[in-house]
């Protein structure tokens, strides 16, 4: 049975009460909250294992709190499934930008959710052990246990979903992968976010690595690599 704590973003009622629910009966700790400005004071004082964070909040709505977690060293690690009716893929698009490890839109499947969950976990409790070598290559350094990516001695501040396609790419440099092994390699198999996802981050990785970005290239019809 898990024993993970999480952190649970709703104002609807109902919707939170099933959240809670499904999860607790599973083995996991979960601490529901109603707004934003709520769910900012509990993840800051009592860090939970992971976030299940609605959109539609009033006052401060989910996007502004993804952002501000992620921009707060204490907090930017904090794994968070967004959970919202919103479902365009723009609004994907969005709180994948912002660090958000998944996107799981309303109506919804509890065992989705579960599953959801569990692969973020999952992911979150391999890197540090399976993924620790420091990684070098076109005066970029990465280093995955402490999350951290210099290029040329400057430190570079990246979501966490642009930090595993930044090492998933350089853990094989010159090979070209398709959009869909992107997904597979940065998000898991159950990772459920079109393809053309991927292009955004890529657009983004490039912008904030500055000269870096011109090694990862553009395979067209294909895919990307990082030049070898």
């Amino acid at each position: 049975m898990a024993n993970e704590h999480v952190l649970a973003v709703e104002d609807e009622e109902d919707i939170l009460e099933l959240v809670r629910y499904n999860l607790e009966k599973e083995g996991y700790r979960v601490t529901g909250v109603v707004s934003g400005e709520e769910a900012m004071r509990r993840a800051r004082s009592q860090p939970p294992d992971l976030i299940v964070l609605d959109l539609m909040l009033p006052g401060m709505d989910g996007l502004t709190v993804c952002r501000e977690l992620k921009q707060d060293a204490k907090t930017r690690d904090l794994p968070i499934i967004i959970l919202t009716a919103k479902g365009e893929e723009a609004d994907i698009v969005a709180g994948l930008e912002l660090g958000a490890d998944d996107y799981v839109t309303k109506p919804f499947s509890p065992r989705v959710l579960l599953a959801r969950l569990r692969a973020v976990l999952r992911r979150r409790r391999m890197e540090p052990a399976a993924e620790s070598d420091t990684l070098e290559i076109h005066g970029m350094v990465i280093h995955p246990g402490r999350h951290e990516v210099l290029v040329q001695g400057r430190s570079v501040d990246l979501t966490a979903t642009e930090f595993r396609l930044l090492a998933f790419l350089t853990r094989r440099p010159g090979w070209v992968f398709t959009r869909s092994q992107i997904v597979q390699g940065v998000q898991g198999e159950d990772y459920a976010v079109s393809e053309r996802a991927v292009d955004v981050q890529i657009v983004g990785l490039r912008k904030k690595l500055g000269s870096a970005g011109q090694y990862i290239e553009t395979v067209r019809g294909v895919g990307y690599r990082l030049k070898d």
